[in-house]
């Protein structure tokens, strides 16, 4: 039970999420916040949430884009679940086993705001859809804190606790530019910024994600 939730779960909602993105932007209609008229989806100028909106940029019915997009951030329900099955891989040291814990807290609540940018659509409900895809990465930030304390501390191989570190300074720093710099609406090149500098986190983010499953899984081996 274990293994499934905190290893297979986690690997197949973030497998799913990258190959989800991929579809659903073959299938986007078109258009971006400046230029309505583009053809398709563009990695540079449309953001991930353009895909789940109700109506792509264009005005067009973005039904089949928003449908896999909006379900593959569903599916983090799943990862949320996992994570607090990740503390019981720690019982061994009750320091790390409560670190563990507050860490997977943070990572459940951050995983159920990732579900809730599926639920409000961003044409539908802005300023839902902002509060839970801003606050998401917020959340992971505390999460990610913790987590690096947890790895570097446990039996696992450091590397593991060194790409977590990674990801807490690119998500830390993320979270800095949402707040201080990020301005999309200024002009379309500011757009490319914002949007490009989305999707480098996203990837980040979810090749970290994926990586835990494998400290979680080299734990798992030792009761063997």
């Amino acid at each position: 039970m274990e293994k499934f939730w905190t290893v297979y779960v986690i690997r197949f909602v973030t497998i799913n999420f990258l190959l989800s993105v991929v579809i659903a932007s073959f299938l986007y209609s078109g258009g971006n916040i400046f230029e309505p008229d583009q053809i398709g989806y563009s990695f540079t100028k449309n953001y991930l949430s353009d895909l789940g909106g109700y109506k792509s940029r264009s005005g067009e019915v973005n039904f089949l884009s928003s449908f896999i997009f909006n379900t593959s951030m569903l599916f983090y329900a799943g990862s949320g679940i996992g994570f607090l099955f990740v503390p019981n891989l720690f019982k061994d040291n009750k320091k790390i086993y409560r670190l563990a814990c507050a860490g997977s807290f943070f990572f459940f609540i951050g995983s159920f705001f990732f579900v809730g940018v599926g639920l409000t659509p961003h044409d539908l409900y802005l300023d839902l859809h902002g509060h839970f895809a801003k606050n998401a990465f917020r959340l992971l930030v505390p999460a990610s804190i913790l987590y690096v304390i947890v790895l570097f501390k446990s039996t696992v191989h450091n590397k593991y606790a060194l790409i977590t570190l990674g990801y807490l300074i690119f998500t830390f720093a993320y979270v800095m530019y949402q707040i201080f710099a990020e301005d999309a609406m200024k002009s379309p090149a500011a757009l490319m910024e914002s949007v490009t500098i989305q999707k480098l986190i996203a990837i980040i983010s979810t090749i970290s994600i994926f990586s835990l499953t494998y400290a979680f899984s080299s734990k798992l081996s030792e009761r063997k």
